[in-house]
């Protein structure tokens, strides 16, 4: 178990060998973690209507030495889910080796492109490939105070590509109207990383329940928007700043614009050249001689 592996990544990966209590107890943890697992052993049991024997074997079976280190991890993954910037600086300042900051910072990201593609399904970004190029579904793209400039990002390329693209706001205000124009089958592409915008997840409810597809882009603690998702991208974001790092978000976001635009590239390619012409025409866009 290393240090990126979450409590969930664990249950996920010793799913299929537990016994059907277990997996009862597992579900139960899953459906509103980590918080499911932050109350006494009694309660856990009780709340996922097994013993209390179950959830000792359970931890037990995991990896974990008793419950109380189960519930140990889970103090972590919150503390560090919910880190400010001040937090994250001060314990990478802690631990800082004597080397140049471009070093350090190098091999933080390599090591979060590394984990991200070993935790990434393929089918995961292919099916996300195959929503966001139907051009049948109209597509949504909003994210938080700092990676709303990701959604900006990725809407910006996909609007060349293909039609039907809108970029929502930030501002929650203007969220509504929005929804109001969702049809079932649109496809909705969040963005929320620690620090979760608890606004994000309502919205994703409220699309979800109206039939549009989910994609979130989010880090290893996993957004609570991630349970209404169909496609979850849960990806590495810590770096030796106090800020968390969008590189192999964005790495993701471009493999995923190449994705689209190769499996319909005719189409891109006619849009490109139209929409070439266009800024030739119109004297507000002409490009220097």
């Amino acid at each position: 178990m290393n240090a990126s592996t979450t409590v969930s990544d664990v249950i996920h990966a010793h799913f299929d060998g537990l016994t059907r209590a277990e997996r009862q107890l597992a579900e139960s943890l899953l459906q509103n973690y980590p918080v499911s697992g932050l109350g006494s052993i009694t309660t856990v049991a009780e709340n996922a209507g097994v013993s209390t024997p179950t959830v000792a074997r359970m931890v037990q079976k995991l990896g974990y030495k008793g419950y109380p280190e189960f519930q140990a991890h889970l103090h972590q993954e919150l503390e560090a889910a919910i880190s400010n910037p001040i937090a994250k600086h001060d314990r990478w300042a802690a631990n800082a080796p004597n080397r140049h900051i471009l070093n350090r910072f190098a091999e933080a990201v390599m090591a979060n492109l590394r984990n991200s593609l070993g935790e990434l399904r393929t089918a995961t970004f292919d099916d996300a490939a195959r929503l966001l190029g139907d051009r049948n579904r109209s597509l949504y793209f909003v994210g938080g105070r700092i990676t709303g400039a990701l959604a900006e990002y990725f809407f910006t390329h996909m609007q060349v590509i293909r039609p039907r693209t809108t970029l929502m706001s930030s501002n929650a205000s203007s969220w509504p109207q929005h929804v109001l124009n969702m049809q079932s089958g649109d496809v909705l592409v969040i963005f929320d990383i620690r620090r979760y915008e608890a606004d994000l997840t309502t919205l994703a409810e409220v699309a979800r329940a109206n039939g549009v597809e989910i994609i979130v882009f989010t880090d290893q603690w996993m957004s609570p928007v991630a349970k209404h998702a169909r496609d979850c991208f849960k990806l590495h974001i810590e770096a030796p700043s106090a800020w968390d790092s969008s590189v192999v978000t964005l790495f993701v976001v471009e493999a995923l614009i190449e994705a689209v635009q190769s499996s319909s590239w005719d189409e891109t390619r006619e849009r490109m050249n139209t929409l070439e012409g266009l800024f030739e025409q119109a004297r507000l866009f002409r490009r220097p001689r």
